[in-house]
């Protein structure tokens, strides 16, 4: 007897719903099993990881913190993903933003006029759409592996990023830390003495915008139609070539924007260690939240939860921090996988001996 999988007629709306339910439940049970080998009870662990981070108001204000610039580049992602484009540098791309947004606030340090962040956001939203647009080029002009491109350029953002904190802006005042000076023009926040700020309602706006394009516009017709049947695209007139370079202009942008979010509102700097990963997390986002914005904001708000667990249990488990990584990894892991049930079903065969 052995199980094989055999292709469904049609794809399976009912697996479409339940398999990010499915992989969230199979990722809590390996967590479990994870801090057992540590020593720990798993109800325990599970508490400390999961519910522990939303009993407070300041870890659920931080919740909204990390999960906001997953927000934003999980949906600009998902738009790549939608129109068969895989932008897989979106870290790169948040890395530039923050760069090109930060070295604009730099130079308006000891002013503060009323346009100096909305210059900052447009530097940050420009510079990450620049990025992203390297390895749509060389994807329509040289026929480029776009995964490949993408991935290897975050490389080279961060070490742009590394040396521009280090070198020429590094703040003389900062005794020797890899920073920049802290920016006089801010992200205001959205409450006194809160830790988040406007780039939340920029999140929300985003998704917003995002569900109306792709549901309500012609533009949205064409992402979806590309992806799914580029013949019949182009025999609609659509063109593959611009919406590479539509999609990857949108996601890096998006990217760029939430890079300078975060050193413009966060954390009111550049200095390194940067508040790096959230491109890669942003994919796994995109992914859970099955490339819908509104599951996109839902799944950032469960992967910015897995952050606060890993922090809450190294200091209350004594467990490495990079058990979040490992649990985010085993999240993309059964996300991919119980997504195999929605085109193919399980089958029982029977072995040929006993058939026999």
């Amino acid at each position: 007897m052995r199980i094989e999988l055999e292709k469904r007629p049609e794809r399976s709306t009912v697996m479409a719903v339940l398999s990010p339910l499915i992989a969230i439940g199979l990722t809590i049970v390996s967590a479990a099993i994870i801090f057992s080998f540590y020593g720990h009870g798993p109800l325990e662990s599970l508490y400390v990881y999961f519910v522990k981070p939303l009993t407070g108001w300041r870890t659920v204000q931080e919740l909204v913190v990390r999960a906001t610039p997953l927000v934003i580049m999980g949906v600009g992602l998902s738009l790549c993903y939608i129109s068969n484009n895989w932008n897989i540098g979106a870290e790169g791309q948040y890395l530039i933003g923050a760069a090109v947004g930060g070295g604009i606030a730099l130079a308006f340090q000891g002013q503060t006029p009323f346009y100096a962040v909305p210059l900052i956001l447009i530097g940050g939203i420009v510079g990450g759409a620049l990025w992203g647009l390297i390895p749509a080029l060389l994807k329509t002009r040289f026929n480029t592996n776009e995964i490949l491109t993408s991935l290897m350029l975050v490389y080279i953002a961060d070490k742009i990023f590394d040396y521009l904190v280090r070198g020429p802006w590094r703040d003389p005042a900062g005794l020797n830390f890899p920073l920049t000076a802290n920016f006089d023009n801010t992200l205001p926040a959205l409450l006194r003495r809160s830790p988040i700020h406007l780039d939340a309602v920029f999140a929300l706006i985003i998704v917003a915008a995002a569900a109306i394009l792709l549901s309500r516009s012609l533009k949205g017709f064409e992402i979806r139609v590309l992806g799914q049947a580029p013949r019949a695209g182009l025999f609609a007139g659509f063109s593959p070539t611009r919406m590479t370079l539509f999609v990857f202009a949108v996601s890096g942008g998006l990217a760029g924007l939430a890079g300078i979010c975060v050193a413009d509102g966060t954390m009111g700097m550049l200095q390194i260690p940067f508040a790096s990963g959230y491109g890669f997390t942003a994919i796994i986002v995109a992914f859970l939240g099955r490339l819908n914005p509104v599951g996109i904001l839902l799944a950032a708000l469960l992967l910015a939860l897995s952050y606060l667990g890993g922090e809450a249990a190294q200091i209350a488990l004594k467990v490495p921090i990079g058990i979040t990584s490992v649990i985010q990894g085993l999240l993309l892991f059964y996300v991919l996988a119980c997504d195999t049930l929605i085109v193919y079903r399980l089958r029982v065969v029977a072995s040929e001996a006993r058939v026999a």
